[in-house]
C-alpha cells in the first residue's frame, strides 16, 4: 500500500539563513508600515499566520490585515526572491535529503510530497536554489492553501487520493519534520510523524508528541526508509 511521505521545508530539507524572517520584516514595513518585533519566533508556522501575528503585535486590526494579506504576501516574495537570488550561498541543503528523496522516489509504495508552512512560490523557490526539483514531490499542501498548519495535512491527504484515484487513510501519511507543530499537525487525520533535530528543537522536545522516530538528521537514509515504510505499512495494515 502506498505511503505519503509529507516533507516539511524550512529546517528540515534546507536552512534559508534568516532569508525568510528579512523579507517578511521588510514586507510588513512597506505593506503596513510597521513590521513587528524582530524576535517574534516563525517555526513551524505558515507565511500568512507569521503576517497575521505580526501585524497584531504592531498594532493592526485583523480586518486591515486581512484587507492587505494578499499585498503583503506578495511583497514578501518579491523580497525574498532578491534576497536568495543575491545571496543563494545562505540557503543550504541538509545532508542527507538527495540520497534520502532518491530512496524514496525509486520505491513503488511511496509517494513523496511536501506540507510546509511556505507559500507555494516561496518553496519552489528555495527547493530549486538547493538544486532539488520541486517536481519530485508529486503532492503538497502549502501555507497559500491554509494559514494555520493543522489544516494543512488533510489537503495534502485530498490531493494525493486524487492523484491515486483512491481514498488514502492517515495511517498511511507521514510527516517529517523539525518542531512540535511538524509532528502535531496530522494529528487530526490520524497521520504519522517522524522527527529530526535539524532546526532548533532536541530531542527531548519532539518525542513527547510520539512521532515514529527523532533522527538527529536524514543521513541514515536506511534507517529513515525503515521507519518510513516497515512501521507505517505495519500501522496501516
Amino acid at each position: 500500500m502506498t505511503v505519503l511521505v509529507l516533507f516539511d521545508i524550512d529546517g528540515t530539507l534546507l536552512l534559508a539563513s534568516g532569508s525568510g524572517r528579512r523579507s517578511v520584516h521588510q514586507a510588513m514595513h512597506d505593506v503596513f508600515g510597521a513590521s513587528g518585533p524582530e524576535s517574534h519566533p516563525f517555526d513551524g508556522k505558515t507565511d500568512p499566520q507569521i503576517i497575521r501575528e505580526l501585524g497584531t503585535l504592531a498594532g493592526m486590526t485583523d480586518d486591515v490585515i486581512t484587507e492587505r494579506m494578499t499585498a503583503a504576501l506578495d511583497r514578501y516574495f518579491s523580497y525574498l526572491e532578491a534576497d536568495i537570488t543575491a545571496r543563494p550561498d545562505t540557503v543550504q541543503l541538509l545532508p542527507g535529503v538527495h540520497a534520502l528523496l532518491d530512496a524514496l522516489e525509486a520505491r513503488d509504495d511511496v509517494m513523496l510530497g511536501l506540507l510546509t508552512g511556505n507559500i507555494k512560490a516561496g518553496a519552489v523557490l528555495k527547493l530549486r536554489t538547493v538544486n532539488v526539483a520541486p517536481e519530485r514531490f508529486l503532492v503538497g499542501a502549502y501555507g497559500c492553501d491554509a494559514p494555520s498548519r493543522p489544516d494543512l495535512p488533510a489537503i495534502a491527504q485530498t490531493r494525493a487520493s486524487a492523484h491515486l484515484g483512491a481514498d488514502l487513510p492517515g495511517a498511511r501519511i507521514v510527516i517529517i519534520g523539525d518542531t512540535p507543530h511538524d509532528l502535531t499537525c496530522g494529528n487530526g487525520i490520524g497521520a504519522l510523524a517522524i522527527g529530526v533535530e535539524t532546526g532548533r528543537y532536541r530531542s527531548g522536545d519532539l518525542q513527547p508528541h510520539n512521532p515514529l522516530a527523532v533522527f538527529a538528521n536524514l543521513v541514515d537514509t536506511d534507517a529513515v526508509v525503515a521507519a518510513i515504510t516497515s512501521v507505517a505499512v505495519e500501522r496501516a495494515a
